[in-house]
């Protein structure tokens, strides 16, 4: 990811707020999604929805990458009901053990993010397993 100015980190921090919240992910979820420092407290979250940007740490922001790239995914598979994105997110899976996405993105930690993502994006998928034309 790019070295972004410090409004364009707080607006990325308030957008990736936002859809963990349209996910109904808890704060405490969101601060194991996106990688926080396990003694972040979850009312730190609000910050991240009024003016903090995030940390500016590459694990953080590889998850960030790969939270947009599942919301960007689902925006590709339901172009025309918005919500339908966090009803699949909260919808018992078989690819995941019947459990939903976001379980297993925050049971699994990053793992699960990108196997999430996987089952998302196939083009991403495809890069992920080194295949070649």
């Amino acid at each position: 990811m790019q070295a972004l100015s410090h409004e364009d980190r707080c607006e990325l921090a308030r957008r990736i707020v936002a859809l963990l919240d349209d996910w109904g992910a808890r704060a405490a979820d969101q601060v194991r999604l996106l990688g926080l420092p396990p003694d972040t407290r979850p009312r730190a979250m609000k910050r991240y929805r009024e003016a903090t940007p995030l940390p500016a740490d590459a694990r953080i922001m590889e998850r960030v990458e790969h939270l947009a790239g599942i919301a960007d995914a689902l925006r590709t598979a339901n172009p025309r009901n918005a919500k339908a994105g966090a009803f699949w997110m909260n919808r018992a899976n078989h690819r995941f053990d019947n459990r939903t996405p976001l379980a297993t993105m925050i049971e699994d930690g990053l793992d699960g993010v990108i196997a999430v993502r996987a089952h998302l994006d196939c083009a991403f998928d495809w890069d992920l397993s080194g295949s070649q034309c």
